[in-house]
C-alpha cells in the first residue's frame, strides 16, 4: 500500500468532513499503486490523515474513505458503513423508498444507492468504487437480508458524465439476474411508478420526497401550477388536495409518465401537457391568466462556478414571470437544485424578482433535500437543494 504525502497546510477540508484531496495537494508519493487502489495519506509532518483510493486521471486525487489508522478498506467496511447509512434512516424517515447511500455525506464517495421497496438502483461515479462494484452489490444484499429486507434485484445507473473525469465508460445494466424496471412505490399517499432503468437520475428524485408532501396545506381548493414537472411530483402531490392543477414540461416522455402516474391515483383534477416554460409563462400573461399556486423545480441552471451569472438570469426571470401569475395571497414554491447556487445568492435572486414586479414578499418556509440526502456541516458538496415557499402580495 503505497503513502502519500500531502504539501504543508493541505488537507484542510478533511477537518470539516470533507473527502477530497486535490492532485495539487500532494507533494510526495512513497511506494507504487495502481489507480483505484488504497493509499494511506499523511501530513507534511507525518501524521496520518486518512485511507481512501486514488486515481491520477482525476483532478480529485484521492477521496478518503477511513480516518481510523487500523481501519482495513474489505467487504466489511463497506457492510459496516451501509449498516450506519442504513441505520441513520431507519431513525429519521420512511425507507419504503430513499436514498440508501449518499456518496460522501455516507462516507462513501463516488457511491450512491436508492431503494425502491424491494429494488436498489446503484450509481457508482468513480474508478476507486467501480473496481469494488462486486464487492459492494453483495455487502448490499447481506446488509438488507440482515434487516429482513429482501432484495428482488439490482440496477446499475453509472451513466452520469462524471465518469468520464475518472477515465470510465458511462454504463447502465443489471447487476446480477434481470427484473421488470418499473417499480410502483408510495409517496404520502400518492402511487409513483418509477422507471429505473430509464428514468431520469436513478428513476425518481427522492431529494423532494418531503418537499412534495409540504405543500398540500397551501393547495387545498386552489388552482395549481406546477412548471417543470418531470413525472408530476409536486403536481400528484398537490392533486390529492387542490381543486385544479396544470403540469408543464418540456419533455413529452416525462409527461407521457407523468399521466400514467395521474391515471394511477385516479386524479381527474390535474392536466399535463408538454412545453418550454420559458415560452408557456410568457403566453400565460397574455392570457391573463391566474393561480392560487406556483410551483418552479427546474433543472439545475448552473453546474460550475463560471456559469453562475448566467443561472441568475434564468432564476430571476422565471420567478418574475411566475410572480405575475400568481394572485394576492396566493403562494410561489421555487426551488433550485445547484450546489453553486447558495442559499444567500438564491434569496437575493428571488427579492429581485419580486421588486421588479412591485410585490411584496412573506417567507413562509424554507426547506432542503429529504433526510436521505444528508448534509454534512462544513461540506457544501452535500448541500444543493433549496426549496422556499413564499407569500406574494401586492403593495
Amino acid at each position: 500500500m503505497a503513502d502519500i504525502i500531502l504539501r504543508k497546510g493541505e488537507g484542510r477540508t478533511l477537518r470539516d468532513g470533507g473527502c477530497w484531496i486535490y492532485d495539487n495537494e500532494i507533494k510526495d508519493t512513497r511506494g507504487e499503486y495502481q489507480n483505484g487502489d488504497i493509499v494511506t495519506v499523511y501530513s507534511e509532518s507525518g501524521f496520518f490523515l486518512g485511507r481512501g483510493y486514488i486515481n491520477d486521471n482525476s483532478k480529485i486525487r484521492i477521496r478518503i474513505l477511513s480516518r481510523n489508522e487500523n481501519e482495513l478498506i474489505d467487504e466489511e467496511f463497506f457492510k459496516r458503513r451501509i449498516r450506519s447509512a442504513f441505520a441513520y434512516r431507519k431513525a429519521c424517515m420512511d425507507i419504503s423508498s430513499c436514498r440508501l447511500v449518499y456518496s460522501d455525506a455516507d462516507r462513501l464517495p463516488g457511491l450512491i444507492v436508492d431503494k425502491f421497496n424491494d429494488i436498489l438502483v446503484v450509481e457508482i461515479d468513480t474508478l476507486g468504487m467501480d473496481v469494488r462494484k462486486a464487492m459492494i452489490a453483495s455487502s448490499l444484499l447481506d446488509v438488507m437480508k440482515e434487516e429482513g429486507i429482501i432484495i428482488k434485484g439490482i440496477y446499475e445507473r453509472s451513466d452520469t458524465r462524471v465518469r468520464t473525469l475518472e477515465g470510465l465508460e458511462r454504463v447502465k445494466g443489471f447487476i446480477g439476474e434481470e427484473f421488470p424496471t418499473d417499480v410502483l412505490i408510495d409517496e404520502y399517499g400518492v402511487k409513483i411508478m418509477v422507471d429505473v432503468a430509464d428514468g431520469q437520475k436513478t428513476g425518481y428524485f427522492l431529494d423532494q420526497k418531503a418537499n412534495h408532501n409540504a405543500i398540500r396545506k397551501i393547495c387545498e381548493g386552489k388552482k395549481v401550477l406546477d412548471c417543470f414537472t418531470h413525472t408530476g411530483g409536486f403536481a400528484l402531490s398537490a392533486a390529492k388536495v387542490a381543486k385544479e392543477v396544470i403540469g408543464v414540461d418540456a419533455s413529452e416522455r416525462a409527461i407521457e409518465q407523468a399521466r400514467l402516474n395521474a391515471s394511477l391515483n385516479g386524479f381527474a383534477n390535474i392536466s399535463f401537457l408538454t412545453a418550454d416554460v420559458f415560452d408557456y409563462l410568457p403566453k400565460l400573461e397574455e392570457e391573463k391568466a391566474s393561480f392560487d399556486v406556483i410551483i418552479l423545480d427546474p433543472p439545475a441552471f448552473t453546474k460550475s462556478a463560471n456559469s453562475i451569472k448566467a443561472a441568475s438570469k434564468g432564476y430571476r426571470e422565471i420567478n418574475m414571470r411566475a410572480m405575475k401569475l400568481i394572485k394576492d395571497g396566493g403562494f410561489l414554491v421555487t426551488c433550485s437544485c445547484s450546489e453553486y447556487m447558495n442559499r444567500d445568492l438564491f434569496a437575493k435572486i428571488i427579492l429581485e424578482a419580486g421588486n421588479s414586479v412591485h410585490k411584496r414578499l412573506r417567507l413562509v418556509e424554507e426547506r432542503y433535500q429529504d433526510k436521505d440526502h444528508p448534509i454534512v456541516l462544513g461540506n457544501n458538496v452535500s448541500s444543493y437543494l433549496k426549496c422556499m415557499i413564499i407569500q406574494i402580495n401586492n403593495r
